[in-house]
């Protein structure tokens, strides 16, 4: 009989539920879009009830569609939005703040304290992070210290801190299991990567000592058994990695050297570094790549906040087109595509820059500039900043000669093809490009037999297109270094 997993991939704009079978085809897949909320600039907020409503449908829909019944639903896998912050009353499972997203930059002027107090060194030497209002830590304390009753309850011990994982996995087991794994606590800024434990010493200095704080577990685990009342069935969760994560492993990037490049609301490009957690020199991040049976993987990570989102702005803030399938055919058309450069910063820069003051800005426009042109521009931003990682990997000595891609975007073959360009390397797209929603599915099914080594799941591993580059190094160096004075206009730190 045909064994099913079934992954929940928790996104930053949508939900989806995506039905496997164990050769890692997919079966059906169920998405729903929810709702985002800007309170002040810079600020990105969820309601947790919309997260969980969506989440809930879309399994149950996925499960409709295919005719597949729960019972025959081997595994679940959870992948999420990583950093992005939910706190909770544990008595009566509601939310007292809405979810602080990753994106959000509210925290800024906290961050800028602890560098000005001098613990910049000390994170990153146990977090592999950088001091930024990115991570979970400092959006914990906004909340204590701005939402009514929060002390109070945490210090009650009645107040949880989750990622999105955990707050998921709470209220599917109807808060009989309070667990993540290590690749989202890596991202908290409160969870030592080397002794693979919460570091009290951070905590402290963070004044976050009075939540409860979930049981960190491997990748893949036992993380407890969802009620029956959500989908019909008792199914166990095997699998959980934060969403970059997990398509490193969706991607079989299980050698060191191997990398992989996920377009989605952001952009994550993350470098397979071994048993060695190798400390940037360029501004990147060192973290958790997976960790399976207590073996640590690390890889290096650089962090693009604003990739698809700078497309999903042109079309719902410029309203530029209504189908972003529409993008390539546009910028198929533009003229000037070559001199004018979108800087997507709407929610500050990412690596290797971390600049959260920056803000987005378009560049050598003139009287005949189209749309087409600044649609080009948007999908080109995302290319150059891939440059801009690339760049610092390999000052931080990576060599590599290929990068695999997936997500949303790199449907659009004109994206892959500037990417190959633009890097001067080749680009390989695999044939299941969801490779997020896979990479946990794989890590449910090596936990409950499905699977028996990594190896396994690599030979699942195939590619759709192979891009190679077209353009001179002369032709790109010049593209890119219009990038780059693009950049350094919006820049408020350097």
């Amino acid at each position: 009989m045909t064994q099913y997993i079934l992954a929940i991939d928790q996104g930053t704009t949508s939900s989806r539920a995506i039905l496997f079978d164990e050769k890692g085809a997919r079966i059906g897949q169920s998405q729903q879009e929810f709702p985002q909320i800007f309170p002040n600039d810079g600020w990105v907020e969820h309601n947790p009830e919309d997260i969980w409503s969506s989440t809930i449908a879309v399994c149950r829909s996925v499960l409709e569609d295919t005719g597949i019944d729960a019972k025959s639903v081997a595994s679940i896998g959870i992948t999420n939005q990583r950093e992005t912050t939910i706190l909770w009353d544990t008595e009566t499972g509601e939310a007292i703040y809405n979810a602080i997203v990753w994106q959000d930059r509210r925290t800024s002027e906290f961050c800028q304290s602890l560098h000005d107090q001098g613990y910049s060194g000390m994170v990153q030497e146990k977090t592999g992070l950088l001091i930024d209002p990115y991570f979970s830590a400092t959006k914990i304390r906004w909340v204590l210290d701005n939402v009514a009753g929060a002390k109070e309850k945490a210090q009650a011990g009645r107040l949880a801190f989750g990622t999105v994982d955990t707050f998921l996995l709470w209220r599917l087991t109807n808060g009989q299991s309070f667990k993540t794994d290590a690749t989202n606590a890596a991202r908290t800024m409160a969870f030592n990567i080397h002794t693979q434990e919460w570091d009290q010493q951070l905590i402290d200095v963070l004044g976050i000592g009075e939540v409860q704080w979930p049981e960190v577990m491997d990748c893949s685990d036992d993380f407890g058994v969802i009620d029956a009342q959500w989908l019909g069935a008792e199914i166990p969760v095997n699998g959980i990695a934060g969403d970059q994560q997990a398509a490193l492993v969706g991607q079989a990037c299980f050698t060191p050297g191997m990398i992989k490049s996920t377009y989605g609301t952001g952009c994550f490009m993350i470098l397979n570094t071994g048993n060695k957690a190798i400390t940037s020199q360029h501004k990147l991040l060192t973290t958790v790549g997976y960790r399976i049976n207590g073996e640590v993987t690390y890889a290096l990570e650089g962090s693009i906040f604003v990739a698809g989102a700078a497309i999903q702005w042109l079309r719902d803030g410029l309203k530029l087109f209504t189908d972003a399938k529409e993008t390539q055919r546009l910028a198929q058309q533009a003229k000037n595509d070559a001199s004018v450069y979108l800087v997507p910063a709407f929610t500050g820069l990412g690596a290797p820059y971390w600049d959260p003051d920056a803000r987005g800005a378009m560049i050598g426009l003139t009287r005949d500039t189209s749309v087409e042109d600044i649609v080009s521009a948007g999908l080109r931003s995302v290319c150059y900043q891939s440059k801009d990682l690339v760049g610092a990997m390999q000052q931080d000595g990576a060599v590599f000669h290929s990068l695999r891609v997936d997500g949303g975007m790199v449907v659009n073959n004109l994206v892959v093809q500037f990417l190959s360009d633009i890097l001067d390397i080749r680009v390989e797209r695999p044939e299941i490009t969801e490779t997020t929603a896979l990479g946990v599915a794989f890590l449910a099914g090596l936990k409950c037999g499905i699977y028996q080594s990594l190896d396994e799941v690599a030979d699942f591993w195939k590619a759709n297109k192979t891009f190679e580059p077209e353009i001179d190094s002369a032709t790109s160096e010049r593209l890119y270094q219009g990038w780059q004075n693009a950049v350094e206009r919006v820049r408020t730190r350097n």
